[in-house]
């Protein structure tokens, strides 16, 4: 079933679509970051371009929070961009050997938005179980996010595009992607997975992005481990050609284990 954007999963645990932030009371036709308090929460857009070419400097990244359904702002306010969806030419295609991949029909300039990964909102609990029901052949669309918060917590998002989702789950993985996810909040702290070129992108290109997420952290932020022999069983092999190829899509062992 597609879906633009995000639905509730069938655990029931959280709820995309409820709002929980309050409104900014900006008057002005577009918000401006001194004045805005969802701006002013972390970065705006106009810092993700400057945040690629400065992120082998920085050990972390500030949020992202756009203004909401209860702001007094227009919809044409320049903090209001992945709630608008996509508004690219996408292209779903077979690929030689990596299933269904996604390109695009026009060139992408860089730091645009390009799309979501919608799907359904689990519990981690929920995400496990579907996760160790299946088999080693299936294909798998649940992606686990990780927040680092600066005093030691770890916020996770579970989303499962299996049965309910929308273009992004047919995206490849690659060890050098053009796009990187960035977690967007709206209307509550259930983010957004939102997709961004990573540099220029050509028209009829294919668009990947690193399953691990680690376009954006540095190398020691990753929870992937060098995998016993036993659990290469279930790794899948990865086919995206690039020099630095890891030969395996990434790989969480957690979500294997017994919640």
């Amino acid at each position: 079933q597609y879906s633009p954007d995000s639905v509730a999963g069938a655990d029931g645990e959280l709820d995309p679509t409820e709002v929980t932030f309050p409104g900014c009371s900006c008057r002005s036709r577009s918000c401006r970051p001194a004045q805005c308090p969802c701006l002013r929460r972390g970065h705006g857009y106009s810092d993700l371009c400057l945040g690629l070419a400065e992120q082998q400097e920085q050990p972390f990244s500030r949020p992202v929070f756009e203004c909401n359904s209860l702001c007094c702002c227009g919809e044409g306010c320049q903090n209001r961009l992945v709630q608008r969806g996509l508004r690219l030419r996408l292209q779903v295609f077979r690929t030689r050997r990596k299933g269904w991949g996604v390109r695009a029909l026009e060139p992408v300039p860089r730091g645009s938005f390009v799309c979501e990964y919608a799907g359904e909102v689990l519990g981690s609990a929920e995400a496990q179980r579907r996760i160790q029901a299946q088999s080693p052949q299936e294909p798998n669309y649940i992606i686990a996010v990780r927040e680092h918060l600066h005093d030691g917590r770890v916020m996770e998002t579970f989303v499962d595009p299996s049965r309910v989702g929308n273009v992004g789950r047919f995206l490849n993985h690659s060890c050098e992607p053009n796009l990187f996810m960035v977690p967007v909040r709206v209307d509550s702290m259930v983010p957004r997975l939102a997709l961004f070129a990573a540099a220029d992108i050509s028209a009829g290109e294919e668009l990947t992005y690193d399953y691990s997420g680690r376009f954006r952290n540095l190398p020691e932020a990753s929870r992937e481990h060098k995998p016993a022999e036993e659990e290469n069983s279930l790794r899948k092999p990865c086919y995206c050609g690039s020099r630095t190829c890891a030969s395996f899509l990434p790989w969480d062992s957690s979500l294997f284990s017994t919640p």
